[in-house]
């Protein structure tokens, strides 16, 4: 089958169009014929090999980290899903790959997709819908009326992020450029800070939750907007003990990323709150009450532009700009 490659790690010349065997089918999985699939800035952090020490691939890998498509094949002990199913999914972290004609994926990694959403839509979604999720709702705990900060509301994560924390009741505050100010307060974002005129850490105060997805001074100075026993929850930012050890890294790496997060982790006690880093799971139950959601109008994935499968490359370099208003789409199939 035709895929997009990553065979040397560094830039965006590491990665090739080329062919490769059809997956294998365990009991487990679904076999999914990819329509659409997304581009993420975790991608460009695979391939320029950022995250080795976290997700130590063995190349060639097809790259790839979400995708909507339609089921043609299922494993032996599949129950929840038929041929001709319309799906969508994030793959497990060691079994990426949806930029490809063909996918096996875990059952339970794999939802019934958004029927008001077109492929290209619903293959936007995963990522950071479940990263949004996982912060704002498993982890946050956010209920209606609390405050949260959402970085970079533009981008990916932040849009999706910011019409969640609408959908829960809280109040919503975001930075974002001049140039999008009065979108991403279309979206719902109640507080638009312009980060290229206004300081935002000088602006809001007594906030219950910031959502991170900048990392560096930008995270340092969010916690100023906290009130006592507020969280930060980062996707960018150094990663905590607590993520080495869930994810089972080997000892040596553990007290690396101590290390690393440890001045975040020492100011943000300073300041009688917490720190946190996330790295989001896959989850199929979770994309199956996001598809509720979507379906009862309260969240509208944002799409900048898609790209025809042969542009993979074009994608990826677009991405790598960080101009993107929303997601961007690889059309597949």
């Amino acid at each position: 089958m035709k895929a997009v490659v990553l065979d040397r790690y560094g830039n965006i010349d590491g990665v090739r169009a080329g062919e490769v065997p059809d997956p294998e089918l365990r009991d487990d999985d679904v076999l999914v014929q990819i329509h659409a699939a997304s581009v993420n800035p975790l991608d460009l952090k695979i391939l320029e090999g950022k995250l080795k020490a976290i997700l130590p691939y063995r190349l060639p890998i097809v790259l790839g980290n979400d995708l909507a498509g339609v089921v043609v094949r299922v494993g032996a002990a599949v129950r929840r899903f038929k041929p001709g199913d319309e799906v969508y999914a994030r793959p497990r972290q060691d079994r990426i790959g949806t930029f490809a004609e063909f996918i096996s994926v875990n059952e339970e990694d794999v939802a019934i997709k958004p029927r008001e959403l077109t492929m290209e839509e619903a293959a936007s979604v995963p990522l950071v819908g479940l990263t949004a999720w996982q912060a704002l709702i498993e982890r946050a705990n956010l209920q209606a009326g609390q405050k949260v900060l959402i970085h970079a509301g533009s981008g990916g994560v932040g849009t999706f992020a910011i019409q969640l924390a609408k959908h829960l009741g809280a109040t919503v505050a975001t930075t974002t450029s001049t140039a999008n100010a009065d979108w991403v307060e279309r979206l719902g974002a109640d507080v638009v800070i312009d980060y290229k005129k206004d300081d935002f850490a000088e602006i809001l105060h007594d906030y219950d939750l910031v959502l991170d997805t900048l990392g560096g001074e930008t995270l340092k100075r969010s916690l100023r907007v906290l009130k006592p026993g507020g969280q930060i929850i980062s996707i960018s930012g150094p990663p905590d003990p607590s993520f080495a050890k869930e994810a089972g890294l080997n000892w040596i790496v553990q007290q690396v990323m101590c290390l690393l997060s440890f001045r975040i982790r020492r100011a943000a006690k300073r300041r009688d709150v917490t720190y946190s880093f996330l790295f989001m799971k896959s989850s199929g139950e979770q994309l199956r009450r996001l598809a509720s959601i979507i379906d009862a109008g309260a969240i509208h994935p944002v799409v900048d532009q898609v790209f025809p499968f042969e542009s993979t490359k074009a994608a990826l370099d677009y991405v790598e700009q960080g101009r993107a208003k929303g997601k961007v789409v690889v059309k597949v199939g």
